[in-house]
């Protein structure tokens, strides 16, 4: 339990349902004195709704499991230029990892979150009801061993039901505002806070052309597609096209960009990817038909899983606008969640250009 909306509904509905219900609230991160982690105001607020449905509440400690899998990891990331997204690994590593294993030496049979997302028993991962809140993607590398035991109890519902079930429950965290970026970020300003673990390295802007445009803060502070705080003009009130990232040279320590929003270097054909995860235990065969996602919230978009001399690849019906190295590839086929990997290189539309993790993706 969060504190947050959907993991109280969670509770309430099995509550409802007869179970015998006890909560975890995990503490991952350190408090931090300029207020930017929320961490004791949010188990106040499940504290309150622990003791409206009459359950008993665990707080639990995880924060240097938390920096040692998962902040680390994140770290390194940004180091080698790369833009992760940690989200995955505290599912996998923290909440259906260290803490599924609390649950169950407490002597839980079950283990539910306020995920939207469907599982069936088997270990099987299903997209959820509400397809604009589906978290699939986020939970694609937890394990079948680990989503057998688990429950969804969000899963069949939209996140409007949930908010009425909350209101009518009388729940007083009802209204309370959906979470959003990093959590150990919180609403800080992401450069400042970057910037207290890894050292800023500012060096050249180039154009396409490589030719000279400014200057960048440090190539962490930049994922593929960024339109803002490049401070080189393109500014559409002057009428001048927008520039954008499009690529990252750690040797030169060079901020590749370009300019126009639909530039085909920003566009990608086919995928590398790697530290593959299937749910199943085991890759499927190929060629896949199959769909992908490369973000959160990006509906699934259709294309092929094949073999190429570096190992598997994802190939395009259409070209993918900015894709960032670091994030990941999440599969599916009709509405269940195969697994994925970490997107290493791209091969840009139309101009055969190496990707931004230093190499494009073998054609064979």
């Amino acid at each position: 339990m969060s504190g947050g909306v959907d993991s109280s509904v969670a509770a309430l509905l099995l509550k409802r349902q007869g179970f015998d219900v006890h909560g975890l609230f995990m503490s991952n991160w350190e408090e931090d004195e300029e207020g930017y982690c929320n961490n004791a105001r949010d188990f106040q607020d499940a504290r309150e709704v622990a003791n409206r449905l009459d359950i008993t509440l665990h707080r639990i400690d995880f924060a240097r499991q938390y920096r040692d899998r998962v902040f680390e990891y994140f770290l390194r990331e940004y180091e080698a230029g790369r833009t992760p997204n940690p989200d995955v690994l505290c599912n996998r590593e923290i909440k259906f990892g260290v803490c599924l294993e609390y649950a169950r030496r407490l002597g839980g049979r079950y283990f539910a979150t306020g995920h939207y997302a469907r599982t069936d028993g088997t270990g099987r991962l299903m997209a959820a009801a509400d397809t604009d809140k589906d978290q699939t993607y986020f939970l694609h590398a937890v394990t079948a061993g680990a989503l057998r035991d688990c429950l969804f109890p969000l899963g069949d519902l939209l996140k409007s039901r949930v908010r009425r079930i909350a209101v009518e429950a009388g729940l007083p965290n009802h209204d309370k505002a959906d979470s959003t970026g990093i959590c150990f970020i919180g609403e800080r300003p992401f450069r400042e806070f970057l910037s207290r673990y890894l050292p800023s390295k500012p060096g050249a802007i180039e154009g396409p052309d490589g030719q000279a445009l400014g200057q960048h803060a440090g190539l962490m502070f930049y994922t593929i597609g960024q339109r803002q705080g490049l401070g080189i003009g393109g500014r559409q009130d002057a009428g001048e096209a927008p520039w954008y990232v499009v690529g990252k040279d750690l040797d030169r320590n060079v901020l590749r960009v370009v300019q126009g929003h639909d530039h085909p270097a920003l566009f990608s054909d086919s995928l590398a990817v790697d530290e593959w995860h299937w749910i199943a235990g085991v890759a499927p065969r190929t060629p896949l038909a199959c769909h992908a996602r490369i973000r959160h919230r990006q509906p699934p978009r259709p294309c092929r899983l094949a073999q190429s001399a570096y190992g598997l690849r994802l190939d395009f019906d259409e070209p993918q606008r900015a894709v960032a190295p670091g994030q990941f590839a999440v599969l599916y086929t009709d509405d269940q969640c195969l697994g994925g990997g970490v997107i290493s290189a791209t091969s840009r539309a139309g101009a055969g250009q190496a990707g931004a993790a230093g190499e494009s993706v073998d054609a064979a």
